[in-house]
């Protein structure tokens, strides 16, 4: 490596150079702004969840006596409040449900092609088809069947 010749004014000393890396790095006032406001928001927010933990545990501590006492008319409450709210969301959702299959069959027999009607028809012809072979065959070998029968048992 080569030396530098520095002028005996302008020689770089070490707190010259720490300075000259430090003002290298400085940030603008944007990222200042930016690191200002996610302090501030950072410790509002931290604040605002240790009063809410602290206002947990006093609720806790001060009701906890009250909620045991009338926890005899809370439980039962409680369950009846569930198996209604529980029946009545069933209730509705079965009748939605009930609706969406009355409109998907109205526009489908009006000719509406609802989505997955396509489906329906393959598993129609499907059905049909199947249904005939079905007959074809009682048809073929139920005569053969009954001719064994008769073979077997002429007076049958």
């Amino acid at each position: 490596m080569t030396d530098r010749q520095y002028p005996a004014t302008s020689r770089p000393t070490a707190t010259s150079s720490i300075l000259q890396k430090l003002s290298d790095h400085v940030p603008n006032s944007a990222q200042l702004v930016g690191l200002a406001t996610l302090v501030i928001s950072g410790g509002i927010l931290l604040l605002l969840s240790g009063l809410t933990l602290t206002a947990t545990v006093l609720g806790l501590i001060f009701f906890t006596p009250l909620i045991l006492i009338s926890s005899p008319i809370w439980v039962p409450a409680g369950f009846l409040i569930f198996v209604v709210v529980s029946g009545l969301l069933s209730f509705l959702g079965c009748g939605v449900a009930a609706v969406a299959a009355v409109s998907w069959i109205y526009r489908y027999f009006r000719g509406l092609h609802p989505p997955g009607s396509e489906r329906f028809d393959y598993a129609r012809t499907r059905l049909a088809d199947t249904a005939g072979h079905v007959k074809d065959y009682a048809r073929e070998y139920g005569g053969y069947l009954q001719g064994k029968v008769k073979d077997a048992a002429p007076s049958a």
